[in-house]
């Protein structure tokens, strides 16, 4: 059962980050559906700094007689590993679930929408149905854990330049935020051609960019 929607920045899937928490300028806002707009429900919530949405992978949905597969590519492996559909987060599963990890940054009382929770850092398509939240326990944090493949590339980052004249074109409140994203390389890992250009759509905006020599250089800004 969806309890909320989340209203982000991102219209489409490429370019929205590959985990919570990696560009915490992003800002969201958690809306929920109308039978759950009870200022009861979230009583108490903001007295916690983050937050766990379980949600949806709504824009990667197999139908019904689409067989799962066990193991997939994932992208920040060049997609040519694979590896087991449980030791990735690949929107690909029996069960389409995600799970992010965000902060809440406060709970606005809207006289329609009720309770609007404001979160940072969220990595959720624009509309992507949430089926429920939970509170950021102490007993969520694990000193010694390990994170497999994944740290392999955790500080892979490129160089982000953007002209004065194409950043005009972007709100000043996301100017932060493109610059996280884009340090990010939303590429595939397996796609290294330095004469494409690709196009993120973010904030109402098509930002085109090509990489090359890890410097992300961006080249048009118009809007959608």
């Amino acid at each position: 059962m969806t309890i909320a929607r989340i209203r982000s920045d991102f219209p489409a899937k490429f370019g929205i980050p590959r985990q919570a928490g990696l560009v915490p300028e992003l800002r969201a806002q958690v809306v929920f559906e109308p039978a759950f707009r009870n200022p009861d429900a979230v009583r108490g919530l903001d007295g916690f700094s983050h937050l766990w949405l379980i949600w949806e992978f709504s824009g990667s949905l197999r139908s019904q007689d689409q067989a799962w597969s066990p193991t997939v590519r994932p992208p920040r492996l060049g997609g040519e590993t694979r590896l087991g559909v449980f030791a990735t987060r690949s929107p690909f599963r029996p069960n389409p679930i995600g799970l992010s990890s965000v902060r809440l940054l406060g709970i606005e009382s809207n006289p329609q929408l009720g309770p609007v929770l404001q979160v940072g850092g969220a990595d959720l398509m624009d509309g992507t149905p949430i089926y429920d939240i939970k509170p950021y326990v102490a007993a969520d944090v694990h000193a010694d854990a390990r994170f497999g493949f994944t740290s392999c590339h955790a500080d892979y980052r490129v160089r982000v330049e953007i002209p004065d004249d194409l950043l005009a074109f972007v709100p000043p409140d996301k100017q932060d935020a493109l610059r996280g994203l884009l340090a990010e390389d939303p590429r595939p890992a397996y796609q290294d051609d330095p004469t494409r250009r690709y196009g993120l759509c973010f904030a109402g905006l098509n930002i085109k960019f090509t990489v090359a020599d890890g410097v992300l250089a961006v080249r048009s800004v118009e809007p959608l």
